[in-house]
This record gives structure tokens, C-alpha cells and sequence, in this order.
């Protein structure tokens, strides 16, 4: 087979085109560094930002809790991974993202005094969601404004690998998933910014892997990459997201459900949420779902339901036509299809499937163990994305102006080569597609490492990763498409049986999105983070950080 081979050579390489990577990326290249941002997909589609958004938080000194105070209050604690510098950095960087969206000719919503129109949201003291207008138009203007900066874009690029040169980051190498090139890039530092989630491990009601709250191609690389290269990945155990959404509908919209005062009604006809939380339905989505699936349990639902049909006539427009479809475009023509009108009716919703998580362990300065190697992937949310983006790409450009290019290992690039391209060129006997193995794996997931799991159900599911892990060698891949989501397939796979070796080490509920049940209280001395690291031999080891 003849592969062509391509490389590049910059100051910053930013891995990753999301919320993370258009902040790192712009922020370098105003610090003056020449900045390479790449990506398996498009700039204009790539991330959870790519379907769209609906809000941007930020905390602006305006109004009553709405003071860096408060962030500290929310954000650092000691199962947060969140350091209170961090926390600054990304206080900081809100007005000039701010700046930044509204340069791009995004509209973020204003009140008719000129103050923008913010709202309460997910339990936190003050009104920091900005409302957006037309949300599903955030990627491409960002898109246009990365582009006018001079930023090199490289779109279709899967990363496979990261190399170093010695304990440096050296670059990366992957191929071209539409033209099958086989890709190098050689930087003098490097932000990760390929995400905080792992999706597609888990069904929605639809069983439609790619019909999901999140960006359904984050597969896990932002966790393997990092790990295989010998840094630690904080909290893997507890960074599970999951969230309420429409029945049968992949995108939730719930922020403005919840914050314009939806009420969710269970199968009995109760407001129930005040028993899981004090600001009822306006919680961390976290309590929000683990009350839900309690009132499942205990057999008051489904259905449930959230009620807007108080609402004023204007506020159940602005909710259904232009907060909605900032998640989803199409989110209108699921109401018409289902006849959906929030004044007429309550709307049906389901507990969402459920996507993990971890962010890469770095210090204060978001620099990660592996040298100029830092992290734009500190936390979820818009905001918290492109902010932290922004500060580790400043990071990341001022040491690029202090390092020389270092070496990229070529013997090493030849070999991720050969190891990369092998299996189009190599027949396998019954062999099975990646949605069949997939199907396997989120199966595995649903039954035995769902909403409730015991130490039992985790070992069974080790088990039945041995099972599929037979399989993956008989993954069909024909062409560059099939080559890729293989590698996806096995993303997932390495991810999730780590994730749930991480999980039999924390022997409580209560502190993440699910419920041991041979575990039913919190443990205060479980109060930490958990760090995951890979030793020599690839398995995973753990460590508790006070």
C-alpha cells in the first residue's frame, strides 16, 4: 500500500477544534506564536460546540453572587480537580471571550438597559448564563474569526499518538480520514483540547449512538492519548455526565427548562425535585438525574414530564424557538413531527444516556507531567471550555517562545505507520463491524455499569470485556472510514474498562451519577480526587490526591 506522508512544523500545536481549541487557538496567536489547530472533523462543526449552544456563563460583578467569591465557592472543592488559580484564570478570561464571541457576530442576549439577559442555572448562587441567540451558528463564526487570525487549520486529521522527545512533547502523528495520508506534526509545545467526555458508551432511548446529548465523535483519545504518554487523568471514576432530554431526542436544552422555571412532574402528577435538592429543579444536573431515576426506582414514573404551560406567552417563545435549537437545530422539526407546543402541554422527558469523563492532571499553569504539553480541557460548559482553552494557549505560546523545535523521532513516526495502516491490509475471517462491536460494548455498559452497579456488576463487566476484547481484532475494516472508527471502537473500549477499574475503587454513593447499591452512603474520607496513571505494562494504577 502507498502512503503518503505529510508533515507540519509549528510553534503551537492545539489538538482538538472544540469550545478548548478555538479559545487555546486564538489566544496563542494573539501572543504572537505561529499556532497549527487540528482536528479529526471540521473547524465549523468539530466538538459538543458544534451542534450548537444555548447559553455562555459568565460572572461579570453586576448583580449579588456574581463575584470571583463565588465562583471559588462553586468550583473548588476537593473532588473538583479545580484549583482556586484555575478558577482565576478562567474568571479572567471571560471578558475577553466575551469580547471574542461578539467580535465573531455572535448575539449574546441583552436586557433593554443594555445588561446581558443572564439567568439562574444548575444550582449556582447568581444569574451567570448568558442567553444565546441562534446558537447553532456559534462554530462557524468562530470558524471565520480562528481563519482571519491566521491560524493554520487542518481538518480531518485523526491523532493517534502523541511523541515525545524525551520528557518534551515532540508532536503527534495520525492520518487523513479522507484521503488516508499518513500525518506528522512536530511543535514546540502543544494544547490538549480534544475534550472532557467519552460518548457513545451508553443508549438513550432511541438506540441511536450518534443521536446524543453530546458530540457523539469524542471517543476517548483526549483520555488514552495523554495516559499512554505518561501523564494521570483526575477523577475518571466520577467525571460521568448525564442529564434529562426530551423522550426520544438527543439534545437536552435543560439549562433553560430548568432556569425559566420548568417544573418536572412525575407519572403521580409531583413536583418532586425539592426532596433531592433545595433549589428543586434549578440543581447540578447531577441531582436533578439521580432524583429522577430514585423516582424510578421506587415506581412513580415514566413518564416524566416538565411543565411550562405557566409560563407567559413570551417566555414560552423564547424558550421553544430560540434557546432550544441552540443545542440542535433540527430541535423544531422534532416538535412538529410531535406536535409539541410548551404552552399547550407538558413536554415528555427521559434520563439521558450517560457520557464519561476525566480531565488530564495539571498543575496551576495547566501544564501537564508531560513537558510544554498543557491543557485546555480543565472543565465542562462553554464558558469553562474556550476560557481555560484561552489561558493554557497563552501558556502554551509563552513557552514556545523560550523552547527551541525540539526532535521528532522518526524511527518512532515509521513505526505508528506501519502499526496504523496494517489492518487494511490484512484479511480477517468472520469478521464484525464497528456497530456491532459497539452495540456490544454499550450493552455491557447499560446492564452492568449503568445508574446502579455493585462490585459484582463491575467484575462481571471486566468479564465481559474479555469477551468483546476478542473481537476487536475482527473489526471489518475495507476503507479510511472503517479504519477510523475502528480506532474510535477501540477508544472506547480501552476507556471504559479503565473506567471501571477506577469506579471499584471508590465504595460509596451520592458523589457521582450513579448509586452503588452495595454502597448506598457517601464516605467523608472519599472526599478526593482520584488519579489514574497506565504503569509499564499498560495497566492501570491509581492513587488518591488530598
Amino acid at each position: 500500500m502507498d502512503i503518503r506522508k505529510v508533515s507540519y512544523e509549528t510553534d503551537v500545536l492545539v489538538l482538538g477544534s472544540s469550545a478548548a481549541g478555538c479559545g487555546a487557538a486564538i489566544s496563542a496567536r494573539r501572543a504572537g506564536a505561529e499556532v497549527l489547530l487540528l482536528d479529526k472533523g471540521r473547524l465549523e462543526s468539530s466538538g459538543c460546540l458544534g451542534g450548537g449552544n444555548d447559553h455562555f456563563m459568565a460572572v461579570l460583578d453586576e448583580v449579588e453572587h456574581d463575584s470571583l467569591q463565588d465562583m471559588y465557592d462553586v468550583f473548588v472543592t476537593p473532588t473538583s480537580g479545580l484549583s482556586r488559580t484555575m478558577v482565576k484564570r478562567w474568571y479572567d478570561a471571560q471578558r475577553e471571550c466575551i469580547d471574542v464571541l461578539e467580535d465573531s457576530g455572535i448575539e449574546l442576549m441583552r436586557n433593554p438597559d443594555g445588561t446581558y439577559l443572564r439567568s439562574l442555572g444548575f444550582g449556582q448562587p447568581g444569574p451567570w448564563w448568558i442567553h444565546i441567540n441562534h446558537g447553532y451558528t456559534v462554530k462557524h463564526k468562530l470558524a471565520k474569526y480562528i481563519k482571519k487570525l491566521g491560524v493554520k487549520v487542518v481538518n480531518n486529521v485523526l491523532v493517534t499518538h502523541l511523541i515525545k522527545d524525551g520528557d518534551n512533547i515532540a508532536g503527534c502523528a495520525g492520518f487523513d480520514v479522507l484521503k488516508g495520508d499518513f500525518v506528522t506534526i512536530r511543535c514546540k509545545t502543544a494544547v490538549l483540547c480534544l475534550g472532557l467526555t467519552v460518548s457513545r458508551v451508553s443508549n438513550n432511548s432511541t438506540h441511536k449512538p450518534f443521536n446524543i446529548w453530546y458530540s457523539p465523535y469524542v471517543t476517548g483519545s483526549q483520555i488514552l492519548l495523554p495516559l499512554e504518554a505518561g501523564a494521570g487523568i483526575v477523577n475518571l471514576d466520577i467525571a460521568d455526565a448525564g442529564t434529562l432530554i426530551p423522550k426520544s431526542w438527543g439534545a437536552p436544552g435543560m439549562n433553560g427548562i430548568n432556569n425559566m422555571g420548568g417544573k418536572e412532574l412525575n407519572a403521580r402528577g409531583e413536583r418532586f425535585m425539592f426532596r433531592y435538592d433545595p433549589c428543586g429543579e434549578n440543581c447540578v444536573r447531577r441531582n436533578q438525574v439521580m432524583g429522577t431515576f430514585n423516582e424510578m426506582m421506587e415506581g412513580a414514573g415514566p413518564p416524566f414530564v416538565m411543565d411550562m404551560t405557566h409560563f407567559s406567552p413570551e417566555d414560552a417563545r423564547h424558550l421553544q424557538y430560540d434557546l432550544m435549537p441552540g443545542d440542535k437545530e433540527t430541535y423544531l422539526d422534532y416538535c412538529n413531527a410531535r406536535g409539541i407546543d410548551f404552552t399547550k402541554e407538558p413536554l415528555e422527558v427521559e434520563i439521558s444516556e450517560r457520557i464519561l469523563g476525566g480531565m488530564v492532571d495539571c498543575d496551576d499553569n495547566q501544564e501537564s507531567s508531560i513537558h510544554n504539553c498543557f491543557v485546555g480541557c480543565v472543565t465542562g460548559t462553554f464558558s469553562g471550555a474556550m476560557c481555560l482553552g484561552w489561558t493554557a494557549g497563552r501558556s502554551a505560546a509563552e513557552r514556545a517562545a523560550q523552547t527551541d523545535m525540539p526532535h521528532l523521532n522518526e524511527a518512532k513516526a515509521e513505526e505508528i505507520c506501519k502499526e496504523l495502516f496494517a489492518p487494511l491490509q490484512t484479511t480477517v475471517d468472520r469478521s464484525v463491524s464497528y456497530t456491532e462491536f459497539e452495540d456490544g460494548l454499550r450493552q455491557v455498559m447499560d446492564y452492568y455499569v449503568g445508574y446502579q452497579r455493585t462490585e459484582a456488576s463491575l467484575r462481571q463487566a471486566l468479564k465481559s470485556f474479555t469477551v468483546l476484547e476478542r473481537f476487536l481484532p475482527r473489526i471489518a475494516v475495507h476503507n479510511l472510514r472503517e479504519l477510523m472508527r475502528m480506532r474510535e471502537s477501540l477508544e472506547l473500549f480501552k476507556v471504559c474498562r479503565i473506567y471501571i477499574q477506577a469506579c471499584m475503587q471508590r465504595r460509596e454513593s451520592g458523589r457521582a451519577l450513579y448509586r452503588r447499591a452495595d454502597y448506598p452512603n457517601l464516605d467523608p474520607s472519599l472526599n478526593k480526587c482520584l488519579i489514574t496513571r497506565l504503569d509499564g505494562n499498560g495497566n492501570p494504577v491509581f492513587q488518591w490526591k488530598d
